[in-house]
Protein backbone atom coordinates (compact mmCIF):
# COMPACT_ATOMS: atom_id res chain seq x y z
CA UNK A 1 0.00 0.00 0.00
CA UNK A 2 2.58 2.37 0.52
CA UNK A 3 4.57 1.71 -2.50
CA UNK A 4 0.72 2.39 -4.24
CA UNK A 5 0.76 5.69 -2.20
CA UNK A 6 3.99 6.84 -3.19
CA UNK A 7 3.35 5.65 -7.38
CA UNK A 8 0.32 7.57 -7.04
CA UNK A 9 1.52 10.30 -5.14
CA UNK A 10 -0.81 10.35 -2.52
CA UNK A 11 -1.15 9.46 1.34
CA UNK A 12 -1.65 6.00 2.99
CA UNK A 13 -4.86 6.80 4.11
CA UNK A 14 -5.80 8.15 0.92
CA UNK A 15 -5.05 4.71 -0.66
CA UNK A 16 -6.66 3.00 2.43
CA UNK A 17 -9.77 5.19 1.91
CA UNK A 18 -10.55 4.10 -1.69
CA UNK A 19 -9.98 0.97 -0.81
CA UNK A 20 -12.77 0.75 2.00
CA UNK A 21 -15.10 2.68 -0.31
CA UNK A 22 -15.06 5.98 1.50
CA UNK A 23 -16.73 8.51 -0.96
CA UNK A 24 -14.33 11.34 0.45
CA UNK A 25 -11.84 10.48 -2.39
CA UNK A 26 -11.36 12.42 -5.71
CA UNK A 27 -12.26 11.12 -8.73
CA UNK A 28 -8.35 12.33 -10.22
CA UNK A 29 -6.67 10.88 -7.49
CA UNK A 30 -8.72 7.19 -7.27
CA UNK A 31 -7.73 6.73 -11.07
CA UNK A 32 -3.89 7.90 -9.77
CA UNK A 33 -4.32 5.00 -7.06
CA UNK A 34 -6.28 2.47 -9.12
CA UNK A 35 -3.41 3.35 -12.00
CA UNK A 36 -0.93 2.70 -9.65
CA UNK A 37 -2.25 -0.51 -8.29
CA UNK A 38 -2.26 -2.42 -11.87
CA UNK A 39 0.97 -0.93 -12.73
CA UNK A 40 2.46 -2.52 -9.45
CA UNK A 41 -0.15 -5.49 -9.83
CA UNK A 42 -1.78 -4.64 -6.01
CA UNK A 43 -4.33 -6.49 -4.14
CA UNK A 44 -5.94 -5.54 -1.37
CA UNK A 45 -5.09 -8.32 1.68
CA UNK A 46 -9.20 -9.25 1.65
CA UNK A 47 -8.52 -11.69 4.65
CA UNK A 48 -6.73 -8.33 6.97
CA UNK A 49 -9.94 -6.42 5.75
CA UNK A 50 -12.02 -8.95 7.16
CA UNK A 51 -10.82 -9.53 10.09
CA UNK A 52 -11.14 -5.55 10.46
CA UNK A 53 -14.40 -4.86 9.44
CA UNK A 54 -16.06 -8.47 10.43
CA UNK A 55 -17.32 -9.76 7.01
CA UNK A 56 -15.41 -11.30 4.31
CA UNK A 57 -18.08 -10.43 1.65
CA UNK A 58 -17.80 -14.51 0.72
CA UNK A 59 -20.89 -16.48 0.82
CA UNK A 60 -20.53 -20.32 0.50
CA UNK A 61 -22.74 -22.79 -1.63
CA UNK A 62 -23.52 -26.02 -1.42
CA UNK A 63 -25.01 -28.38 -3.64
CA UNK A 64 -25.62 -32.00 -3.40
CA UNK A 65 -24.86 -32.88 -6.85
CA UNK A 66 -22.81 -31.23 -9.35
CA UNK A 67 -23.43 -33.25 -12.81
CA UNK A 68 -27.32 -32.69 -12.16
CA UNK A 69 -28.51 -30.21 -14.62
CA UNK A 70 -30.58 -28.75 -11.81
CA UNK A 71 -27.78 -27.13 -9.77
CA UNK A 72 -25.51 -25.00 -12.55
CA UNK A 73 -28.54 -23.18 -13.81
CA UNK A 74 -29.31 -22.93 -9.40
CA UNK A 75 -25.72 -21.88 -9.47
CA UNK A 76 -25.69 -19.38 -11.91
CA UNK A 77 -28.50 -17.14 -10.26
CA UNK A 78 -26.68 -17.07 -7.34
CA UNK A 79 -23.64 -16.41 -8.43
CA UNK A 80 -24.85 -13.21 -11.00
CA UNK A 81 -26.96 -11.89 -7.93
CA UNK A 82 -23.80 -12.01 -5.27
CA UNK A 83 -21.31 -10.96 -7.88
CA UNK A 84 -23.85 -7.29 -8.64
CA UNK A 85 -24.04 -7.33 -4.75
CA UNK A 86 -19.94 -7.34 -4.34
CA UNK A 87 -19.93 -10.66 -2.89
CA UNK A 88 -17.44 -13.64 -3.46
CA UNK A 89 -19.41 -17.33 -3.73
CA UNK A 90 -17.48 -20.63 -2.48
CA UNK A 91 -19.17 -23.42 -4.27
CA UNK A 92 -18.97 -26.99 -2.93
CA UNK A 93 -20.28 -30.41 -3.84
CA UNK A 94 -21.19 -32.84 -1.26
CA UNK A 95 -21.75 -36.02 -3.65
CA UNK A 96 -25.13 -36.79 -2.05
CA UNK A 97 -23.24 -37.50 1.62
CA UNK A 98 -24.35 -36.14 4.30
CA UNK A 99 -21.07 -36.88 6.07
CA UNK A 100 -19.68 -34.76 2.91
CA UNK A 101 -22.42 -32.02 3.53
CA UNK A 102 -21.17 -31.79 6.82
CA UNK A 103 -16.89 -31.50 6.27
CA UNK A 104 -17.98 -28.80 3.35
CA UNK A 105 -20.21 -26.74 5.73
CA UNK A 106 -17.48 -26.81 8.72
CA UNK A 107 -14.61 -25.60 5.87
CA UNK A 108 -17.17 -22.64 5.08
CA UNK A 109 -17.49 -21.98 8.74
CA UNK A 110 -13.75 -21.68 9.09
CA UNK A 111 -13.40 -19.47 6.17
CA UNK A 112 -15.67 -17.15 7.74
CA UNK A 113 -18.11 -17.14 5.01
CA UNK A 114 -20.68 -14.40 6.04
CA UNK A 115 -23.91 -16.91 5.34
CA UNK A 116 -24.15 -20.17 3.69
CA UNK A 117 -26.88 -21.28 0.63
CA UNK A 118 -27.22 -24.81 1.09
CA UNK A 119 -29.41 -27.46 -1.24
CA UNK A 120 -29.24 -30.83 1.30
CA UNK A 121 -28.54 -34.32 0.88
CA UNK A 122 -30.35 -37.14 1.78
CA UNK A 123 -30.19 -37.41 5.67
CA UNK A 124 -28.71 -33.81 6.50
CA UNK A 125 -28.31 -32.53 9.30
CA UNK A 126 -27.74 -29.37 8.57
CA UNK A 127 -29.55 -27.54 11.07
CA UNK A 128 -27.47 -28.55 14.22
CA UNK A 129 -24.19 -26.75 12.89
CA UNK A 130 -25.53 -24.00 12.31
CA UNK A 131 -26.85 -22.80 15.61
CA UNK A 132 -23.68 -23.38 16.75
CA UNK A 133 -22.07 -21.12 14.26
CA UNK A 134 -24.74 -18.41 14.22
CA UNK A 135 -24.31 -18.25 10.52
CA UNK A 136 -27.07 -17.28 8.44
CA UNK A 137 -28.40 -19.91 6.08
CA UNK A 138 -30.87 -19.94 3.56
CA UNK A 139 -32.16 -23.64 2.30
CA UNK A 140 -32.48 -24.21 -2.13
CA UNK A 141 -34.50 -26.52 -3.60
CA UNK A 142 -34.20 -29.05 -0.79
CA UNK A 143 -35.59 -28.42 2.62
CA UNK A 144 -35.31 -30.59 5.58
CA UNK A 145 -37.73 -31.63 8.33
CA UNK A 146 -37.50 -28.76 11.32
CA UNK A 147 -36.09 -26.45 8.93
CA UNK A 148 -34.92 -23.09 10.38
CA UNK A 149 -33.98 -19.65 8.62
CA UNK A 150 -35.44 -19.51 5.29
CA UNK A 151 -35.99 -21.38 1.63
CA UNK A 152 -36.27 -21.15 -1.63
CA UNK A 153 -37.97 -23.98 -3.85
CA UNK A 154 -40.25 -24.44 -6.60
CA UNK A 155 -43.81 -25.20 -5.86
CA UNK A 156 -43.30 -28.88 -5.72
CA UNK A 157 -46.92 -29.88 -5.07
CA UNK A 158 -48.97 -27.95 -7.62
CA UNK A 159 -45.82 -28.66 -10.52
CA UNK A 160 -46.72 -32.24 -9.53
CA UNK A 161 -50.92 -31.82 -9.88
CA UNK A 162 -50.48 -29.99 -13.30
CA UNK A 163 -47.73 -32.71 -14.69
CA UNK A 164 -50.41 -35.34 -13.93
CA UNK A 165 -53.13 -33.07 -14.68
CA UNK A 166 -51.47 -33.02 -18.34
CA UNK A 167 -51.68 -36.63 -18.93
CA UNK A 168 -54.78 -37.41 -16.99
CA UNK A 169 -55.93 -35.17 -19.84
CA UNK A 170 -54.90 -37.01 -22.89
CA UNK A 171 -56.45 -40.00 -21.48
CA UNK A 172 -54.10 -41.81 -19.82
CA UNK A 173 -55.55 -43.83 -16.72
CA UNK A 174 -52.51 -45.71 -16.16
CA UNK A 175 -49.64 -43.84 -14.58
CA UNK A 176 -46.25 -44.09 -12.87
CA UNK A 177 -44.20 -42.73 -11.44
CA UNK A 178 -40.47 -42.57 -11.06
CA UNK A 179 -40.65 -40.74 -7.50
CA UNK A 180 -36.93 -40.63 -6.87
CA UNK A 181 -35.41 -39.89 -3.07
CA UNK A 182 -38.72 -39.55 -0.97
CA UNK A 183 -36.42 -38.39 2.08
CA UNK A 184 -35.99 -35.18 0.20
CA UNK A 185 -38.08 -32.87 0.05
CA UNK A 186 -38.77 -31.90 -3.99
CA UNK A 187 -39.30 -35.84 -4.59
CA UNK A 188 -41.41 -36.24 -1.54
CA UNK A 189 -43.90 -32.82 -2.24
CA UNK A 190 -44.12 -33.71 -6.48
CA UNK A 191 -45.54 -37.05 -5.04
CA UNK A 192 -47.95 -35.61 -3.53
CA UNK A 193 -49.29 -33.30 -6.15
CA UNK A 194 -49.31 -36.64 -8.05
CA UNK A 195 -52.02 -38.38 -5.62
CA UNK A 196 -53.99 -35.34 -5.37
CA UNK A 197 -54.29 -35.04 -9.21
CA UNK A 198 -54.75 -38.73 -9.46
CA UNK A 199 -57.60 -38.55 -6.27
CA UNK A 200 -59.34 -35.21 -7.72
CA UNK A 201 -59.78 -37.31 -11.63
CA UNK A 202 -60.67 -40.70 -9.73
CA UNK A 203 -58.15 -42.56 -10.56
CA UNK A 204 -56.80 -45.23 -8.00
CA UNK A 205 -53.09 -45.47 -7.75
CA UNK A 206 -51.45 -49.04 -7.84
CA UNK A 207 -48.43 -49.56 -5.90
CA UNK A 208 -46.43 -50.93 -8.53
CA UNK A 209 -46.44 -47.86 -10.70
CA UNK A 210 -44.51 -45.94 -7.48
CA UNK A 211 -41.04 -46.11 -7.97
CA UNK A 212 -39.24 -44.76 -5.02
CA UNK A 213 -35.82 -44.74 -3.34
CA UNK A 214 -32.85 -43.26 -5.87
CA UNK A 215 -32.15 -40.89 -7.63
CA UNK A 216 -29.69 -41.93 -9.85
CA UNK A 217 -29.53 -42.92 -13.66
CA UNK A 218 -29.20 -46.27 -13.24
CA UNK A 219 -31.43 -46.98 -10.50
CA UNK A 220 -33.86 -45.57 -12.57
CA UNK A 221 -33.00 -47.72 -15.47
CA UNK A 222 -33.44 -50.78 -13.27
CA UNK A 223 -37.06 -49.36 -12.39
CA UNK A 224 -38.36 -48.98 -15.16
CA UNK A 225 -37.36 -52.14 -16.97
CA UNK A 226 -39.77 -53.39 -14.13
CA UNK A 227 -42.49 -51.33 -15.47
CA UNK A 228 -42.40 -51.83 -18.20
CA UNK A 229 -42.41 -55.59 -18.30
CA UNK A 230 -45.45 -56.08 -15.84
CA UNK A 231 -48.43 -57.59 -17.10
CA UNK A 232 -50.30 -53.82 -17.26
CA UNK A 233 -47.87 -51.62 -18.03
CA UNK A 234 -48.33 -48.04 -17.22
CA UNK A 235 -49.18 -46.02 -20.31
CA UNK A 236 -47.46 -42.82 -19.31
CA UNK A 237 -44.24 -42.33 -16.61
CA UNK A 238 -43.14 -39.21 -15.09
CA UNK A 239 -39.66 -38.99 -14.13
CA UNK A 240 -39.08 -36.85 -11.03
CA UNK A 241 -35.71 -35.36 -12.09
CA UNK A 242 -33.31 -35.48 -15.43
CA UNK A 243 -31.10 -38.54 -14.42
CA UNK A 244 -34.04 -40.60 -13.70
CA UNK A 245 -35.65 -39.03 -17.30
CA UNK A 246 -32.13 -41.06 -18.49
CA UNK A 247 -32.48 -43.89 -17.17
CA UNK A 248 -36.13 -44.19 -18.12
CA UNK A 249 -34.81 -43.94 -22.21
CA UNK A 250 -32.47 -46.39 -21.80
CA UNK A 251 -35.05 -48.78 -20.62
CA UNK A 252 -37.43 -47.95 -23.61
CA UNK A 253 -34.51 -47.82 -25.99
CA UNK A 254 -33.21 -51.41 -24.44
CA UNK A 255 -36.87 -52.78 -25.01
CA UNK A 256 -37.69 -50.80 -28.28
CA UNK A 257 -40.61 -48.84 -27.04
CA UNK A 258 -41.89 -46.06 -29.18
CA UNK A 259 -41.96 -43.11 -27.69
CA UNK A 260 -44.63 -41.30 -27.47
CA UNK A 261 -46.88 -43.83 -29.54
CA UNK A 262 -46.31 -46.32 -27.08
CA UNK A 263 -45.49 -44.58 -24.09
CA UNK A 264 -46.16 -41.20 -22.97
CA UNK A 265 -43.03 -39.74 -20.60
CA UNK A 266 -43.22 -36.36 -18.66
CA UNK A 267 -39.55 -35.16 -16.76
CA UNK A 268 -38.79 -32.50 -14.11
CA UNK A 269 -35.98 -30.59 -14.70
CA UNK A 270 -35.39 -29.54 -17.74
CA UNK A 271 -31.71 -30.31 -19.27
CA UNK A 272 -30.33 -28.09 -22.30
CA UNK A 273 -30.44 -31.64 -24.42
CA UNK A 274 -34.03 -32.72 -23.98
CA UNK A 275 -35.67 -30.57 -26.25
CA UNK A 276 -33.55 -31.94 -29.15
CA UNK A 277 -33.69 -35.63 -28.58
CA UNK A 278 -36.63 -37.77 -31.00
CA UNK A 279 -38.66 -36.47 -29.81
CA UNK A 280 -38.55 -33.74 -27.74
CA UNK A 281 -39.18 -34.27 -23.67
CA UNK A 282 -42.50 -32.89 -22.62
CA UNK A 283 -40.96 -31.28 -18.88
CA UNK A 284 -41.77 -29.51 -15.64
CA UNK A 285 -39.33 -26.67 -15.98
CA UNK A 286 -38.49 -25.06 -12.28
CA UNK A 287 -36.86 -21.34 -12.73
CA UNK A 288 -33.78 -22.94 -11.46
CA UNK A 289 -31.99 -19.45 -12.15
CA UNK A 290 -34.35 -17.34 -10.34
CA UNK A 291 -34.09 -20.05 -7.21
CA UNK A 292 -31.08 -19.22 -6.80
CA UNK A 293 -31.04 -15.22 -7.32
CA UNK A 294 -33.66 -14.93 -4.98
CA UNK A 295 -32.28 -17.40 -2.28
CA UNK A 296 -29.36 -15.24 -2.37
CA UNK A 297 -31.17 -11.88 -1.67
CA UNK A 298 -32.53 -13.44 1.10
CA UNK A 299 -29.60 -14.44 2.07
CA UNK A 300 -27.93 -11.18 1.84
CA UNK A 301 -30.97 -9.50 3.77
CA UNK A 302 -30.06 -11.55 6.61
CA UNK A 303 -26.63 -10.76 6.65
CA UNK A 304 -26.98 -7.06 6.48
CA UNK A 305 -29.15 -7.34 9.15
CA UNK A 306 -27.17 -10.20 11.25
CA UNK A 307 -30.23 -12.46 11.58
CA UNK A 308 -29.11 -16.21 11.55
CA UNK A 309 -31.86 -17.80 12.57
CA UNK A 310 -35.00 -16.11 12.80
CA UNK A 311 -38.88 -16.62 11.88
CA UNK A 312 -39.01 -19.19 9.13
CA UNK A 313 -40.39 -18.93 5.76
CA UNK A 314 -40.39 -20.36 2.18
CA UNK A 315 -40.79 -19.15 -1.12
CA UNK A 316 -42.23 -21.23 -3.57
CA UNK A 317 -42.12 -20.02 -6.87
CA UNK A 318 -44.46 -21.55 -10.01
CA UNK A 319 -43.02 -24.17 -12.42
CA UNK A 320 -43.96 -23.69 -16.27
CA UNK A 321 -45.16 -27.14 -17.80
CA UNK A 322 -43.48 -27.38 -21.66
CA UNK A 323 -45.87 -29.52 -23.65
CA UNK A 324 -43.67 -31.68 -26.34
CA UNK A 325 -43.81 -34.35 -28.40
CA UNK A 326 -42.91 -36.90 -26.04
CA UNK A 327 -46.91 -37.30 -24.81
CA UNK A 328 -49.38 -37.92 -26.47
CA UNK A 329 -53.52 -38.69 -26.69
CA UNK A 330 -53.82 -42.08 -25.28
CA UNK A 331 -55.16 -44.70 -27.93
CA UNK A 332 -57.10 -47.02 -26.02
CA UNK A 333 -56.71 -50.65 -27.87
Amino acid sequence: MHDVARLADVAVSTVSALINGAPKVSQARADRIRRAMRELNYHPDQVARSLKVGRTHTIGVVIPDITNVFYPSVFRGIEDAARAAGYGVLLCNSNESAEQEQSQLTMLFSRRVDGVLLACSSGSNANDPISDFRVPLVFVDRIPENASGGAVCADNVEAGRVATRHLIDLGHRRIALLAGDLSLSPHAERLEGFRQAMRHAGLSIRDEYLCAGSTQAEDSRRSAGHLLEIKAPPTAIIASNSKLLLGLLHATRERGISVPRELSILTFDEAEWSEYLDPPITAMVQPAYEIGRQAFEILKERILSGVAGGTYSVMRLPAELHVRGSTQKHRRP
